[in-house]
């Protein structure tokens, strides 16, 4: 199994714990592991506008993990965070310095 594989499989029955019903278990879930190995943010591959938008169908879909989130963390980090992986997209990102508790910026201090 490649490393893509393995995160998405990871990100999947992570949200599948958190799911509300059978499509957020089945159908949204599965979405949402496959777009988080893209290299945008998770909001900006799921097609969405904005973050607030985002937020709205994860509380939809997830609620008690939305009450989990911190408000100010992205909800991709918040994910590979809560499996304690780094996101594929994270070796390249430009905004490390800013991202919340960034494990790649740490690491080089």
């Amino acid at each position: 199994m490649s490393d893509h594989e393995t995160l998405y499989h990871e990100i999947e029955s992570y949200l599948k714990k958190y799911a509300i019903d059978e499509e957020a278990r089945y159908v949204i879930a599965p979405l949402i592991a496959q777009k988080s190995l893209e290299m945008n943010h998770l909001y900006h591959d799921l097609g969405f506008k904005n973050r607030i938008q985002m937020g709205a169908y994860m509380k939809r879909h997830f609620p008690h993990l939305a009450e989990l989130k911190p408000k100010e963390k992205l909800w991709k980090k918040f994910l590979y965070d809560a499996i304690g992986r780094v996101a594929p997209a994270c070796a390249t990102c430009h905004d490390q310095e800013h991202c919340f508790t960034c494990i790649i910026a740490e690491a080089r201090v």
